[in-house]
């Protein structure tokens, strides 16, 4: 049957007599590929593994001549992306020692896919750090996970002042005093056999602690779910162009930047996120494709009119919660192509809802994908049955080996905990109501943030709303609100605090409500509610 499958993509014995083999694209159009790179593919699955690298190699084969990366600094095809991380890679190899890693931080542009595909080239695991570090959480980090050599953007020049090691600077408009990945890529380039396979260190957002690396093993399962169960449940197409709207270093912008690169589709990438500027590069590469956090979309919904995104066929949000009246508004303005992915650093992704799901429940992140185990369980390790809130537990495929620093999180029957309470409802649909930590004890009743958040949202008058737990001497907690009003909004604190009465019960009312001009959030849009909670 897969020979079969594979000669039927054969157009004909000419072709191959020609020089070329015809092989089936996505549209069910005929494309030529050189029987001689044909035959290397899987010869580079070989040599690199799952890795970045693999990306950059197959694409450079597939389709030397297509447009691989759009940035603030033009285009670079297949082709030229594999020869600048080829050099790059034969110049660092000194550099990095056994058993040591190269970390990258920088912003969406041409220089991070560049620095992860050198540094996978050479066996090297690859450390993703975030842009927001402060210099001694980032000297932490680099000492936690053996760091080497640094790319960096040059704006974080004195964030990574302290490092011992080798730094090499990414993105700059000015001339740089340190090595350069331009400077790299003037390398003659050299064949690199590395002894293993590189792979990818993932930090945790570091909300409840510090942020850790989550370390993983990628096998067949992992490439089933993480990868095939995706694509069945989102439509991407090979040669449709891709918006990555979430900082590469998060694993949504990560995984929609190498899904671009493996599937053959120009990835677009815009340093900073500029809901304006985002619509205009969308109608401007027509892109099929947009990959954002819920705060991306909030915006979008503010700066743009309907219709003025019609090339859009996907719309994946991830990272944050995907609030109900959030869901039902971008559909209701752009039409029914918004999706919504869960999982975890620990987990990989698990769950994807689609427009179909998110009209019929708009708060769900879906079912499980392709390969993926999701369940809800109890205090005493038993599953739950749909409704009842408990612990998720998910086996997407990606098995995690524990922190690299040291720790894990539990684990039953071959699935780790997420640390999100949740539940499913009839049609196996998957809900997160909050993260077990966050969940607020006030006066011996048990409350969610993510549900009152949901309703404050829900006011006409509310752009955005949070809800925490402060410390109350007579409760033990107390229910706080920090809301954001819309522009021209006068709403109340009492008006408010009855809007909620009227959909919850009593509890579940704050008790008192802080208005502000806007909620500071992480660069993957999550709400920072220590830092409220100090203003």
């Amino acid at each position: 049957m897969v020979f079969a499958a594979f000669t039927d993509r054969l157009r004909s014995a000419a072709d191959l007599a020609a020089g070329t083999v015809r092989v089936l694209r996505d549209s069910g159009m005929l494309s030529p590929v050189r029987p001689d790179r044909l035959l290397r593919l899987p010869l580079q699955a070989v040599r690199y593994g799952p890795t970045p690298a693999l990306a950059g190699a197959a694409g450079a084969l597939r389709w030397p001549d297509r447009t691989a990366i759009i940035d603030e600094r033009g285009s670079l095809t297949y082709a030229e992306l594999e020869a600048r991380s080829a050099a790059q890679a034969t110049a660092l190899r000194l550099e990095v020692g056994e058993g040591r890693k190269v970390g990258i931080l920088c912003r969406n542009h041409r220089g991070f896919a560049e620095a992860a595909l050198a540094a996978s080239r050479l066996g090297r695991d690859v450390v993703f750090l975030n842009t927001d570090f402060s210099g001694p959480q980032l000297a932490r980090v680099l000492a936690q996970e053996d760091v080497a050599v640094l790319v960096h953007d040059e704006e974080f020049t004195a964030v990574a002042e302290g490092f011992e090691g080798v730094r090499v600077i990414a993105w700059h408009d000015r001339p740089a005093e340190l090595p350069t990945l331009d400077g790299l890529a003037r390398t003659p380039a050299a064949p690199l056999v590395a002894e293993r396979p590189s792979k990818i260190v993932i930090l945790t957002s570091g909300t409840t602690g510090h942020p850790k690396g989550a370390s993983h093993d990628f096998g067949p399962l992992a490439a089933l779910s993480q990868g095939f169960g995706h694509l069945l449940r989102v439509p991407l197409r090979s040669g449709g162009p891709i918006l990555v709207g979430p900082p590469l270093f998060h694993g949504l912008g990560l995984t929609y930047l190498m899904a671009g690169l493996g599937i053959g589709a120009p990835v677009v990438l815009m340093r900073r996120f500029d809901a304006a500027t985002a619509a205009k590069l969308v109608e401007e590469h027509r892109a099929e494709v947009l990959v954002a956090v819920p705060v991306m979309l909030q915006r979008l919904l503010d700066e743009v009119r309907g219709g003025s995104l019609a090339s859009l066929r996907v719309v994946l949000s991830g990272g944050a919660a995907l609030h109900p009246h959030l869901a039902c508004r971008f559909l209701d303005r752009f039409g029914d192509v918004l999706y919504n992915a869960y999982g975890a650093s620990e987990t990989g992704w698990a769950t994807i809802a689609t427009p179909a799901d998110l009209r019929e429940a708009p708060g769900t992140v879906g079912r499980p994908t392709l390969g993926t185990r999701a369940r809800v369980l109890g205090d005493d390790g038993h599953e739950l049955p749909a409704g009842e809130i408990g612990t998720l537990f998910l086996d997407a495929g990606l098995k995690f080996r524990g922190y690299t620093g040291g720790g894990t999180k539990e684990q039953i029957d071959g699935m780790t905990s997420t640390g999100d309470l949740g539940h499913l409802d009839a049609a196996g649909r998957v809900f997160i109501d909050g993260r077990s930590d966050d969940m607020i004890v006030s006066g011996g009743e048990n409350v969610f943030p993510a549900e009152v958040e949901d309703v404050l949202d829900a006011h006409p008058e509310v752009a955005e709303a949070a809800v925490a737990g402060v410390e109350d001497e007579r409760f033990g907690q107390r229910l706080a609100a920090w809301v954001v009003r819309v522009p021209g909004s006068s709403v109340s604190e009492a008006e408010l605090q009855a809007h909620v009465k009227a959909e919850l019960a009593r509890y579940k009312v704050p008790r008192e409500i802080t208005f502000v001009p806007e909620l500071p959030r992480t660069t993957t849009g999550k709400i920072r509610h220590k830092a409220l909670q100090e203003r």
